[in-house]
């Protein structure tokens, strides 16, 4: 079964020697590679779900393959996988962060775009702050929650408000979507701005508010294999497998568009 890397930090992740039969056994790839051992993958914070499912399907199609993740801020994935953190796979929450990594040498090969997301106002069950819309965003009476400017949802998030003329009042900034939707699933705040599907993902813990400002702000999630892959087979075969249709009904269900 696949396993999580702890939530990503500004530090390089050790990433966990497999044992037993998973690092020795091997199975075909499409392209005809032996495909073996453990596939590391850093994916934002918003995958967390999706990538988790499919994660369970990659392996049972690659008998004897480990996935191993790290989700978090795609900023902070970016940067470790500068600083040489040993990652076989980067999909990101936006184009930004996947350029930043490209920029650097470490992506080699067209990244490509899997699924696209979009913002909704996140509020607790029952919506005890009576939010109605992005405008609240700019009162100081509720409690609010964004994510940190430079990660995607936050800079989407910054995209919708220049968009509306709307100077947002956050009383709090967090370092990626899921420690923002933890705010409104504990009620600590009355209202934040996290991903669609992320509402989705939080089933009857929160509601979700759509807002017509939201197109102006539509997230490209881009993925590829890395250039210093440890697992190079493993990594392109895990692309290819989230880039499948059948990849598609998955995200498809959680509420992501199609490219």
């Amino acid at each position: 079964m696949f396993r999580k890397l702890g939530v990503a930090t500004a530090t390089v992740l050790a990433v966990v020697t497999p044992t037993g039969c998973g690092a020795t056994d091997t199975t075909e790839h499409a392209d005809g590679q032996h495909v073996s051992g453990t596939v590391t993958v850093f994916a934002a914070a918003s995958l967390t779900e999706t990538f988790g499912e499919l994660g369970k399907q990659f392996e049972a199609a690659h008998p004897g393959v480990e996935v191993v993740y790290s989700f978090g801020a795609s900023s902070a994935l970016a940067r470790q996988i500068i600083q040489g953190a040993p990652a076989d796979v980067f999909a990101s929450a936006a184009p930004k962060n996947m350029q930043q990594v490209r920029d650097k040498g470490e992506v080699t090969t067209a990244p490509v775009t899997f699924v696209r997301n979009r913002l909704e106002i996140a509020v607790p069950k029952g919506n005890p702050g009576h939010i109605t819309g992005l405008a609240d965003f700019g009162k100081t009476e509720p409690k609010l929650a964004l994510c940190a400017e430079q990660v995607p949802c936050g800079a989407a998030a910054q995209t919708v408000f220049e968009t509306a003329g709307i100077t947002p009042q956050p009383d709090t900034r967090e370092q990626d979507v899921k420690a923002v939707l933890t705010k409104v699933t504990l009620g600590e705040v009355d209202a934040a701005l996290v991903y669609r599907t992320d509402v989705r993902a939080a089933g009857g813990k929160v509601e979700g508010i759509d807002f017509p400002e939201s197109a102006a702000a539509i997230n490209d999630y881009p993925v590829a294999p890395l250039a210093h892959a440890p697992n190079a087979a493993a990594a392109a075969a895990f692309v290819d497998f989230v880039t499948s249709e059948k990849a598609e009904s998955v995200f498809a269900a959680a509420g992501f568009d199609t490219p």
